[in-house]
């Protein structure tokens, strides 16, 4: 590896890798940052050293970031991400700092100024219980914003579009895509949109803080965002809710389900197949794959692990297992990836029909300047963010870096507390 020095900011190389510093950032909880390429420009969104929200921009040809700091300050609580787009007349929109809280949301004067963000307004209801905010785009570049509006256990999913004639916001809805009508609420999957062009939504319900209490599996699918169905084909009317939810699989509350463990994928026919965990007879944690078959869910059995994750309680928990949803590999085959706290990381080979492992890919190991831990306070992780816009430049990619201790249930910590970490930007190859 060699370090350049390039107007005072440090440049490191590896072969097929690139970083350049932005900023120390924040290291006490992990909390999301946020990271778009947009033609020649780079954007990248986070808490700095002293938890202020702080935009930094640079071109692409240059290594020097030009910052903006914005009034909001992260405390301890690992939901409150943020996140930005560009809209079609290239104002940079931004929002974070959420979990339960009135809507915080920035808007450039200036398109692709980082130093002209300021406070701007939506629609100006259902606006002071907000978490989980999302930037999309529909299927006909329509620009929208979701969010939840209320709590874990009683909430609904709100969805928002943008007028760039006028530059405001209005609902894209009359009713909220899900509703828990005051009794639970949905951790959603999507929508995503898949091969056949449709999109397609997953989500469990769960009946309070604690995460325990997910259950019922459940799914819809649209052409256009705003008419939703089963996956038999049957209409759907708004809001969502567990009285008239299409259910993939009736998990009960305490079954092994949790919400940021259901993933959506899709199979060579193009049909859509919900990855998702919950415990088998025997009452360990097994990963479940449910493909929509004709009309019909059909559920398989993929791991056979002799583990129980045994989860419950409220904030951010740290997760002993993860997967991904499905996705195409070969002839007759799929690839899942998992991760496991007794049974180690890795990437299954499926047999297509019956969704089982019948081997395992090789997976390609990060290069030690990305791979180590640099500080040497005890218990530091590496944290990434993946490049939400593209720069159009063929076999590279960008990334954030950093380190940061481990969930702490959203709590704040007590003794000593570490140093700030340095944010990178991470340029790789495709051979890298």
């Amino acid at each position: 590896m060699t370090i350049m020095l390039l107007l005072g900011i440090a440049v490191a190389q590896t072969p097929g890798v690139e970083t350049i510093d932005i900023a120390p950032v924040w290291a006490g909880h992990p909390v999301g940052f946020c990271l778009i390429t947009h033609g020649g420009q780079q954007f990248a969104a986070y808490y700095d050293a002293e938890r202020r929200l702080t935009v930094a921009s640079r071109t692409l040809d240059s290594a020097v970031w030009q910052k903006a700091v914005l009034p909001e300050r992260v405390g301890w609580d690992s939901h409150n991400y943020v996140t930005m787009a560009i809209d079609d007349d290239g104002y940079i929109h931004l929002s974070g700092n959420l979990h339960v809280t009135p809507l915080k949301y920035f808007r450039t004067k200036t398109p692709l100024d980082v130093t002209t963000f300021e406070r701007a307004p939506m629609v100006g209801k259902r606006e002071q219980r907000m978490t989980y905010p999302v930037f999309m785009r529909g299927g006909n570049g329509e620009f929208i914003f979701t969010y939840r509006d209320g709590h874990s256990g009683e909430g609904d999913q709100i969805y928002n579009v943008y007028d760039h004639a006028t530059q405001s916001w209005r609902r894209l809805m009359d009713e909220p895509l899900t509703s828990g009508e005051g009794k639970v609420n949905a951790y959603l999957n999507g929508p995503k949109q898949g091969p056949d062009g449709r999109w397609h939504l997953c989500w469990v319900w769960r009946d309070h803080g604690g995460c325990e209490t997910n259950h019922d599996l459940s799914y819809a699918r649209s052409d256009d965002l705003v008419h939703w169905e089963t996956g038999a084909g049957k209409p759907l009317a708004l809001p969502l809710t567990m009285t008239n939810a299409d259910i993939v699989d009736p998990v009960p509350a305490g079954g092994g389900i949790i919400n940021g463990n259901t993933k959506l994928g899709f199979d060579s026919q193009q049909r859509p197949v919900i990855g998702y965990h919950k415990f088998d007879a025997d009452g360990n944690t097994q990963i479940y794959n449910a493909r929509l078959e004709d009309g019909v869910w059909r559920i398989y059995q993929t791991s056979d692990w002799d583990y129980r994750w045994d989860f419950s309680g409220g904030g951010s928990i740290v997760f002993e297992i993860s997967l991904s949803g499905v996705s195409r590999h070969g002839e007759g085959t799929l690839k899942q990836s998992y991760r496991h706290v007794k049974y180690g990381n890795g990437v299954w080979i499926l047999d297509e029909k019956t969704l089982k492992p019948v081997g395992m890919l090789e997976t390609k190991k990060e290069p030690d300047s990305l791979a180590v831990v640099e500080s040497d306070f005890p218990g530091m992780q590496i944290k990434r963010a993946n490049d939400s816009g593209t720069s159009g430049e063929a076999g590279v990619r960008y990334m954030l870096q950093w380190e940061t201790l481990g969930h702490n249930r959203d709590r704040p910590r007590e003794g000593k507390l570490p140093p700030p970490s340095m944010l990178r930007l991470v340029k790789r190859t495709s051979s890298s």
